[in-house]
């Protein structure tokens, strides 16, 4: 696979400009006519094509590396398009009341709801379920471009899969360079983790992936809401196959510690080799009150390559988090650090993904 990938650049607050509205048009004519694009959403740079088109989908898989049997997220510019591609024989009154609540508070936003599916998408797109996974995203490129090509669009993240999704068009360039022809490059991304997915399907919703959308919010929307056991425990099989595979991962190994088990981590970095490469990411205060002067070369104790020290905003932690995981593999950081962060709110989405990224390994 041998493309010329083009970056081009989009200013999100002029995009009514002739200039900016010829480039939207262009990526929309490439998605109409099969071809993959890649776009940023509020939540992370999503790689888009027709979710109607097999082989246009089938083009995400393989530029990806995407395993076949991982579903795909469908895009809409509002809930009206939904019509063309959900089972309403399946609905209920009671799932579409919920639906209608969730899509008032939450669209444009990053939630997706899962509903029941009708066979008009590309079969890929469902990987041969019967629900399909659908959101309408808050970016104004996104919705120029679902605007523009009159589609829904099937979106993963825009990278390697197995890798840290892509926050920045830089990103998805190192990714996919050479693998997609188009990246529109709308600036840095505003969540930084992927949307909330919710099962409406089940008789209880239930969240699959935490996300930009809390739980707390989720519950205040619709009432009770339940969690896949699968996100608590690295030990349950989760109940989608798009939830199975290992996401968010550097090359170093990573360990997430408790704030309470910091002397554990300090113990740890004195028993590394002299030469041993490490990355920390913690709050100020536990910085301070345990890794302040841990890292003096000169004295004979260990220098760090990577050091991000937050003030324990979890807005601000998810909006850098897959950037720091990046830098950290440019660093080829070998031992990476990472604490814990509050669970409530945007947190629980942050404890999902860097607990992911350590394969379980909690200190």
């Amino acid at each position: 696979m041998n493309i010329k990938t083009q970056l081009v650049y989009i200013d999100s607050d002029s995009l009514d400009s002739n200039q900016n509205q010829v480039k939207v048009q262009q990526a929309a004519e490439l998605l109409c006519l099969g071809q993959v694009v890649a776009f940023p959403t509020e939540t992370v740079y999503g790689l888009g094509a027709n979710a109607f088109d097999y082989t246009a989908v089938q083009r995400i898989f393989e530029a990806k590396g995407r395993p076949s049997d991982n579903p795909l997220i469908v895009h809409v510019k509002d809930i009206q398009d939904i019509d063309a591609f959900v089972n309403h024989s399946r609905m209920d009154t009671n799932m579409w009341d919920k639906l209608m609540k969730l899509a008032k508070a939450f669209w444009p936003g990053p939630l997706t709801c899962i509903l029941p599916a009708n066979d008009a998408l590309a079969l890929n797109v469902t990987a041969g379920l019967d629900t399909v996974g659908i959101r309408v995203p808050n970016h104004p490129v996104a919705l120029a471009l679902l605007e523009q090509c009159n589609l829904p669009i099937a979106a993963p993240s825009a990278n390697v899969s197995g890798k840290p999704s892509p926050t920045k068009a830089e990103h998805v360039y190192h990714d996919l360079q050479g693998r997609i022809p188009v990246i529109l490059d709308g600036g840095e991304t505003g969540v930084g983790v992927e949307s909330t997915v919710l099962d409406l399907t089940t008789d209880i919703p239930m969240v699959l992936r935490p996300g930009g959308a809390s739980l707390e919010s989720l519950r205040e929307c619709i009432g009770q809401v339940e969690v896949d056991i699968a996100i608590e425990s690295m030990h349950h099989a989760p109940k989608s196959p798009g939830m199975k595979y290992t996401h968010y991962s550097p090359d170093g190994d990573v360990a997430v510690f408790l704030t309470d088990s910091a002397h554990i981590v300090v113990q740890t970095i004195r028993t590394l080799p002299q030469d041993a490469t490490v990355g920390l990411i913690c709050s100020k205060a536990t910085y301070q009150e345990y890794f302040d002067g841990l890292f003096n070369p000169h004295d004979g104790s260990h220098s760090i390559t990577f050091l991000r020290v937050h003030e324990n905003d979890s807005v601000q932690i998810a909006s850098s988090l897959y950037h720091w995981l990046r830098e950290l593999d440019q660093l080829q950081v070998e031992h990476i650090f990472i604490e814990e962060v509050c669970g409530s709110g945007l947190g629980y989405a942050i404890m999902n993904r860097i607990v992911k990224a350590s394969g379980g390994n909690v200190l």
